[in-house]
């Protein structure tokens, strides 16, 4: 078994950069005193990889980390990318007698997971062999589950709002102390 020290976040990278960037920019900073170590900084992957090799980047970069961080937005549960259903990389292929699909690649599977799916169901099956905090942060001022993974929708882990209305600013701004407390607590 690995030993696990680092954090893994995750998220819709499209729709949620903000809220992961915010989460980079208090680790990074040194005005604050949250700092993890970034599972992904370790390992990389390139847009252009098939979803297969980036599924198997992530799973080890998963298998070194003790948290796992889920920044959950408006799209989260809808996205589909990393399905392979989605991905034309010319190895899909169609068995003739069926309308089943299968990956041509030797050693490969043909998947219709997303990358967050695939991530959720990596974290929930450490999560509960002990090995993994889960964390899931909602990029807005409140916890709205239905926009969760449903994997991850009802387990008994911190499921909190990223945001809260700042008196000063009049306006919703990232709150600092409520997610470092979620994350370190």
């Amino acid at each position: 078994m690995a030993y696990r020290t680092r954090t893994y976040v995750a998220g819709e990278w499209d729709g949620d950069s903000d809220a992961i960037d915010q989460l980079y920019k208090w680790n990074e900073g040194d005005k604050w005193s949250m700092h993890f170590v970034d599972a992904h900084k370790h390992k990389q992957c390139y847009d252009t990889s098939m979803p297969c090799t980036i599924k198997s980047s992530l799973s080890e970069r998963m298998a070194k980390s003790k948290r796992f961080v889920l920044v959950v937005g408006k799209f989260t549960r809808s996205t589909r990318k990393g399905s392979c259903a989605y991905h034309n990389c010319g190895n899909k292929r169609q068995y003739f007698f069926s309308s089943d699909y299968y990956c041509g690649v030797a050693g490969k599977t043909y998947s219709t997971e997303s990358f967050i799916d695939y991530e959720c169901k990596l974290a929930y099956n450490a999560w509960k062999n002990n090995e993994m905090k889960i964390i899931v942060l909602y990029n807005a001022a409140s916890v709205d589950k239905s926009k969760c993974p449903e994997l991850l929708r009802n387990l008994n882990v911190p499921h909190v709002a990223m945001q809260s209305y700042n008196l000063v600013w009049q306006e919703y701004r990232y709150d600092y102390q409520k997610v470092r407390t979620a994350i370190e607590g």
